[in-house]
């Protein structure tokens, strides 16, 4: 049996999405940019992405910006708005103090990694807000963090390892109370198909997207930039995707995108049934497996999420031996996987660093069954036992 319970990290294309990519794979092949049939054939099929994918979001299909993934649109969010901050300062020749941008300690290593070089750059100062236990910002320390040369705040929607939703409107309403010109950015890539992407009942200026969280392509996300707000290209070389994302249009995947997308709304209720399931894997695990925890909020987060810490045991030796029966999970994010440190979100819940080191994700499909549940809580206990017994490591629960 082989069981995939990976699906924050990436899902399988949809056969319906790969019948609607194939065209554009083959004979429809064209440049969008080229001046004939068959570049027109291309240019209309990602006209008509943008369209689709706009009416998911309620919002115009100018404002839909096609790039190369999640992690490229949250870097285009965040550098984007800063080089033109930076060049709006120099042009009226004012002394300002630097440009402020508010984040979180568990955001996603795109933007936490961007904002630090930008700080490191001396371009930007950055606050990077604490979470509560659960995974939960504090709304006073994010009220008590915003000041006059604050430009943006970044959050992400649901977190990617834990995840944890945010009250984005919310956020929202205490920003722009405070001062309307800030503009808030979401990471929304693990909320598409479960929750709503409504960018005018969210309230936010910009949200990263992508496709292959939600059985799309890997390699195409997009970034929507609300009318009105103007950012830099961080890249150069071409004029498409309004001159903000250089090179020839990835056809075929962006199709594959808005597919997919399409699809995620049709979903939505499906995906969101997952919680029962999942709340059925969380009870299971804690009758049967001693001194475990389950990082991040109880209810509010992802109906196919669960995180949990064993502890007296590391995740990757419980990932390698899941992995010999054919279960197949993560420890920490798939995009920190090559690091054997315990995952910083985790850590900033107030985990212990053992603790921290024994986390490991299942994350739900639309195609899990329960029988798959069931063979992993058969499974997983007898190989906790097997772990425990040769570890020398003993910690208290935390």
């Amino acid at each position: 049996m082989k069981i995939y319970l990976d699906n924050s990290a990436t899902t399988h294309i949809d056969p319906l999405v790969l019948e609607a990519m194939m065209p554009y794979l083959k004979e429809k092949y064209g440049n969008p940019s080229s001046f004939h049939n068959k570049g027109k054939e291309a240019r209309d099929a990602v006209e008509k992405a943008r369209k689709q994918v706009a009416g998911v979001l309620n919002c115009a299909p100018d404002e839909i910006i096609f790039t190369g993934g999640g992690t490229e649109a949250n870097n285009l969010a965040i550098q984007g708005i800063v080089a033109r901050i930076n060049v709006d300062i120099k042009l009226i020749g004012a002394e300002f103090a630097k440009p402020h941008i508010i984040t979180t300690k568990i955001e996603h290593p795109s933007i936490l990694e961007v904002c630090k070089y930008l700080e490191k750059k001396e371009l930007t100062v950055i606050t990077c807000l604490d979470v509560d236990r659960y995974g939960l910002i504090d709304l006073r320390g994010l009220e008590k963090s915003l000041r006059p040369e604050t430009i943006l705040v970044s959050i992400i929607y649901a977190n990617n390892e834990i995840g944890v939703i945010q009250d984005i409107k919310k956020i929202s309403r205490i920003i722009k109370k405070y001062n309307n010109n800030i503009l808030l950015h979401i990471d929304a890539c693990q909320a598409s198909g479960y929750l709503t992407l409504d960018v005018k009942k969210l309230g936010v200026d910009m949200m990263t997207i992508n496709s292959s969280k939600i059985y799309g392509p890997k390699g195409v996300g997009a970034l929507f930039v609300k009318k009105g707000v103007k950012i830099k290209p961080i890249m150069f070389g071409g004029h498409q995707e309004f001159g903000l994302r250089p090179g020839t249009e990835n056809v075929a995947g962006i199709v594959g995108f808005a597919e997919a997308m399409l699809i995620a709304q049709k979903q939505k209720l499906k995906n969101q049934n997952l919680g029962k399931l999942r709340s059925y894997f969380i009870k299971e695990l804690f009758k049967r497996i001693p001194k475990i925890r389950l990082n991040g909020h109880k209810t509010k987060r992802l109906s196919n999420n669960i995180n949990i810490s064993i502890l007296d045991i590391e995740g990757e030796a419980l990932i390698l031996r899941l992995n010999e029966k054919g279960i197949y999970c993560s420890t920490g994010s798939a995009c920190a996987s090559g690091s054997l440190e315990p995952s910083y979100v985790i850590m900033a819940l107030g985990v212990s660093y053992e603790a921290a080191h024994g986390s490991l994700r299942f994350t739900l499909g639309r195609e899990t069954a329960k029988k798959e549940i069931d063979y992993v809580l058969k499974v997983l206990p007898k190989i906790v036992g097997d772990l425990r017994a040769i570890s020398p490591v003993k910690i208290k629960k935390s």
